[in-house]
């Protein structure tokens, strides 16, 4: 049981595969209250989590700006977050720092769409 468990875990980890920069789709409007909970973590660092409130009906647009300022708020100058094309927000690494690896490890509105890809 152990050993499987081992095996799991160490293929997971060689799944990973961090980037340097993430871009974050939001797709339809919200449908109920909730919150959309993200994963930043960096190569060989400690990850960070980041919970964006979502209200009822936000469209599209302004759950990008949501996430945007949640993630700047909480990041600090970590990373370089912005708002791109209305509905995406690019999430990127300074020159120097580790990738890392975005995901999204809870989310509970219903109606909006996240989808995540590497840049």
């Amino acid at each position: 049981m152990v050993a499987s468990w081992v095996l799991l875990f160490a293929s997971a980890i060689a799944l990973a595969s961090p980037s340097n920069k993430w871009r974050i789709q939001v797709s339809s409007d919200a449908d109920t209250d909730g919150v959309v909970v993200f994963r930043i973590a960096p190569v060989n660092g400690q990850p960070v989590d980041v919970s964006v409130p979502v209200p009822k009906n936000a469209g599209e647009n302004h759950v990008a700006g949501l996430i945007r300022d949640a993630m700047r708020a909480k990041l600090g100058d970590a990373y370089r977050v912005e708002v791109d094309d209305g509905e995406d927000v690019l999430v990127k690494k300074h020159l120097g720092d580790a990738n890392f690896e975005l995901t999204v490890v809870q989310q509970t509105v219903k109606g909006t769409r996240i989808r995540l890809d590497k840049e």
